[in-house]
């Protein structure tokens, strides 16, 4: 289901990749674990007080020229003000009040969503003295933080989850909502037609023919389906009309609201950084991912392009290696009927519940045989683990001193779930907390 959505919007150099890190409690934000990705805009998860969210960190908001002055404003704060339930307004207390401040104030106060004015770098929390001038930007009340050291993040957090909706979990079991998602012209629409046997939607070869997304319900052997063809994502700095950008807000709706997502490579083409950032907005939003790469056939006769693709694939789309990978030809129907079988694999995964017992005997195995973790004289103990959610399967285990766990623990963790367990397919949700 798709979490609440807080946007962090501002100019560059005011800190909000440091904002969006201090409250994931992430480090990156401005340097993506998937090395090589090209990233304007970067999710991530984040909870306080027990709410979940998916904050968004985007790309500085700066004057050009008049033109670029106006474009660079109007699409970050369409994607603020269409995507988001909430909106961060992050500006910079030791500078003051810049044009491009005022600019998106005035887009921002025409939103009914609400948005929420930070000041940042008042490091000294007696310096509050430092946000009066924003009050003039007509945004209500401005809330002073440091990024860096944390203060004011806390009180501000109280304000923002108070807002957010509940969202309580759609229960229809009897449908499997399926997103095709990828690059422009990578054969998303072929595919579509393919799976469906019919003429669905327009293709073409010119990218971007796809606007937005089309819903088609069917069935496959008794089971409901729903199938989405978005519009192609593309970088961000390469929409330019006001209907493109809007398609990519709807492509990442429909991301949201899948269980499974089909994420179309063009093997003649070959994986791009831009295939990298598509996987990596189904992976953050919490879909079920199947890879498959098109156009497969193209490549009977080079050998060594389908290995050197292969290589590619394992070597850079790591941070999804959880995912199958399948090899089809959309125009001709080449290997199309395996996805299917694919798709009702990994919605059970992507759906299954593990037993708490089966997870501590888990958990009892991993002390006996597995990693262990020492710092500062202190020892890393789990005491027990459960599962709390499904959709993905999310896991919180409990543990004596949860700050020890750094990114490398986590990942053993989640390869011991995956090598006990079939999640192939699915991503994991893994949440550590200090037993009471």
């Amino acid at each position: 289901m798709p979490l609440p959505i807080v946007a962090v919007v501002g100019r560059p150099n005011v800190g909000k990749s440091t904002f969006v890190n201090r409250i994931a409690q992430t480090s990156d934000a401005i340097v993506h674990e998937a090395r090589g990705v090209t990233r304007d805009r970067s999710y991530h998860r984040a909870d306080w007080n027990g709410k979940d969210f998916l904050l968004i960190d985007t790309g500085g908001i700066e004057a050009g020229s008049i033109d670029e002055f106006q474009s660079s404003i109007r699409a970050q704060a369409y994607m603020a003000t269409e995507e988001a339930d909430a909106i961060v307004f992050l500006v910079d207390g030791k500078s003051g009040i810049a044009p491009d401040d005022q600019e998106v104030a005035n887009i921002l106060k025409r939103t009914n969503k609400p948005v929420f004015l930070a000041v940042n770098k008042v490091d000294n929390p007696g310096s509050e003295a430092e946000t009066y001038d924003f009050w003039s930007l007509g945004l209500d009340t401005p809330y002073p933080v440091s990024a860096t050291h944390g203060n004011g993040t806390g009180d501000l957090l109280d304000e923002i989850v108070a807002v957010l909706p509940d969202i309580e979990p759609e229960v229809d079991d009897d449908v499997i909502n399926i997103a095709i998602i990828g690059r422009p012209n990578a054969g998303k629409s072929s595919l579509l037609n393919q799976l469906l046997g019919r003429e669905r939607a327009i293709v073409s070869p010119v990218a971007g023919t796809t606007r937005d997304s089309i819903d088609t319900s069917f069935e496959y052997r008794g089971q409901k389906l729903v199938l989405v063809d978005t519009a192609g994502i593309r970088r961000k700095s390469l929409i330019d009309e006001d209907v493109e950008y809007y398609g990519f807000v709807r492509a990442m709706r429909a991301i949201d609201r899948a269980d499974v997502a089909l994420l179309v490579i063009d093997s003649t083409i070959g994986l791009t950084d831009q295939d990298q950032r598509v996987a990596r907005f189904a992976e953050e939003r919490g879909c079920a991912i199947i890879i498959l790469l098109n156009k497969w056939d193209a490549l009977d006769e080079e050998e060594d392009a389908k290995k050197d693709l292969e290589v590619r694939v394992e070597e850079r789309m790591g941070f999804v290696g959880f995912a199958p990978v399948l090899r089809i030809s959309a125009l001709t129907g080449k290997g199309v009927h395996r996805i299917w079988d694919n798709v009702m694999k990994v919605y059970s995964n992507y759906t299954q519940e593990i037993s708490t017992s089966q997870l501590n005997k888990l958990l009892t195995d991993m002390r006996e045989f597995g990693h262990t973790k020492n710092e500062g004289g202190k020892s890393l103990r789990m005491h027990y683990v459960t599962q709390t959610r499904i959709s993905p399967p999310g896991f919180v285990f409990f543990a004596n001193h949860p700050t020890m766990i750094d990114d490398n623990f986590r990942r053993y963790v989640e390869n011991r779930l995956r090598e006990r367990f079939d999640f192939s397919g699915t991503p994991v949700i893994l949440k550590f907390r200090k037993k009471d």
